[in-house]
This record gives structure tokens, sequence and C-alpha cells, in this order.
């Protein structure tokens, strides 16, 4: 019998067990995900849907966020809930140091508002 407690099983040390690896596409669509969940449903929706483009390196993803946003609105406050969400998810889910998101906003779209109580 081997160390592991079963017969004719070798235990590895840890360091020789190997890594699971997260393709970079995979962590395109989680950020990309993301950016949808930080807009929620006020998100325009004649717009496209949020693209990502990452880097990673050595397990710290590098994101480019590019989306559409409704108009008018709190660009700022959008585009900061989409950096905060896309870090959060990223690392929660792979597992990876998230130190840089940017986003680009690349359409805006005009909100349409139903005028109530406005008589012309």
């Amino acid at each position: 019998m081997t160390a592991s407690g079963s017969p004719g099983v070798r235990a590895v040390p840890p360091g020789d067990r190997g890594a699971t690896t997260i393709a970079d596409r995979v962590v395109e669509k989680i950020a990309a995900y993301a950016a949808r969940e930080a807009l929620g449903p006020g998100a325009p929706a004649d717009g496209r849907a949020p693209q990502a483009a990452v880097r990673v390196r050595e397990r710290v993803v590098r994101a480019r966020i590019t989306l559409e946003l409704g108009y008018p609105s709190d660009i700022g406050a959008q585009c900061a809930a989409v950096r905060r969400q896309v870090a959060q998810r990223v690392e929660a889910l792979a597992g990876m140091a998230v130190p840089e998101v940017a986003v680009q906003v690349e359409r805006l779209h005009p909100v349409r508002t139903q005028a109530v109580g406005r008589t012309r």
C-alpha cells in the first residue's frame, strides 16, 4: 500500500500535480458578462452588448471593456460600476488579479423618457 492509502496509487507532491489554466477567451466572457451585470436592466435596448478584450500574464488580467450607454445619464458612475464589477467577478470566478479595467464608451443612445404632465 502507498502513502495515499490506495493500492497501486502513488502520492504526488502538490508542486508536481499540475495547474488549471483558464483561456483568455473565458476571461473575456466573464468580463463582458460582468459589464452587462453592472449596467443592469437600464442599459439601452438598442445598443450592442458590452465587448471585452483582456491580456493575461502570470494570473494578472488587464481588461478593456467597450460599451454603449444611454444618455442623459451619469456616465462616470456607470463606468465606475463596470470597472468595479468586472474586477470583482474576474477575481472571484477566475482567481486572477485585475489591477486595470479600462472602459471605452463607443456610443451614446438617447434615452426615451415619457413626458409626464407636459402639454403643448
